[in-house]
């Protein structure tokens, strides 16, 4: 399994925790939904990527870099690590693994 499909594979986790911990904190339907949304699309990108599929990495690398976008402006706005800083920054890290391995 390559350093991609594992970086996946983890910001897919971590987006379904933190949608799930958004809801279970402040009731955020909009959290919930968009974690499991983004958790399972990145997931699924994982498993094109590790079937040999092309199209694997470039939806993963779609999917993170709206993420960083939508975190980027959240951060931008509330200036709190958690959770727009962690994910923002997991996010930029994740783009380089994919960029690079």
């Amino acid at each position: 399994m390559s350093w991609g499909i594992v970086v996946v594979i983890a910001y897919g986790i971590l987006s379904l925790v933190g949608g799930i911990l958004g809801y279970l904190k402040a009731r955020s339907k909009p959290s919930l939904i968009s974690g499991l949304v983004s958790g399972f699309l990145l997931f699924f990108a994982a498993f094109l990527e590790s079937q040999g599929y092309d199209l694997g990495r470039p939806l993963a690398q779609f999917i993170i870099l709206v993420l960083v976008g939508v975190f980027g402006v959240r951060f931008n706005q509330s200036k709190k690590f958690m959770p727009a800083g962690l994910m923002l920054s997991t996010g930029v890290f994740c783009l380089i693994i994919l960029s690079f391995f």
